[in-house]
């Protein structure tokens, strides 16, 4: 499929606002969709899933987290873990851009991948110019 991008990364942002039923949270889904679709690949680092993870855990329940897991790996989101390159990118941007450290993982992958993260958190503001980003 011509033109379509075959490659996305996800932060924790755009998964929660796809768990609490937010609007951008369609948005979300709908890019997931068209990329899995497209025969491309949807990643998210480990890091930012035990984010998802704890956030889900903390409102409602250990095993409700569980299943939200599942559930993400369910849709096709690859899980990368984060190794001593990956780390050492985050810790990169980090000391560049005002973010969290778990958020620069998700834009490390980004850059690492070259391809576009799927964001709505401003954080990401500060690694514009090193991270394609696809606002929510």
């Amino acid at each position: 499929m011509a033109g379509r991008t075959t490659k996305r990364v996800l932060d924790a942002w755009s998964v929660l606002a796809i768990l609490q039923g937010e609007p951008v949270g369609q948005k979300a889904l709908n890019l997931i969709a068209d990329c899995l679709e497209g025969g491309g690949d949807v990643l998210m680092t480990t890091v930012n899933a035990g984010e998802v993870w704890y956030n889900v855990a903390r409102r409602r329940s250990e095993a409700d987290a569980d299943r939200v897991i599942e559930e993400l790996r369910a849709w096709g989101i690859e899980f990368v873990a984060a190794d001593w390159e990956l780390a050492r990118q985050a810790a990169q941007l980090k000391a560049k851009g005002k973010l969290s450290f778990a958020d620069a993982f998700a834009a490390a992958l980004a850059k690492q991948s070259k391809c576009e993260l799927v964001t709505g958190d401003r954080e990401f503001r500060g690694v514009e110019s090193e991270v394609k980003i696809r606002w929510l």
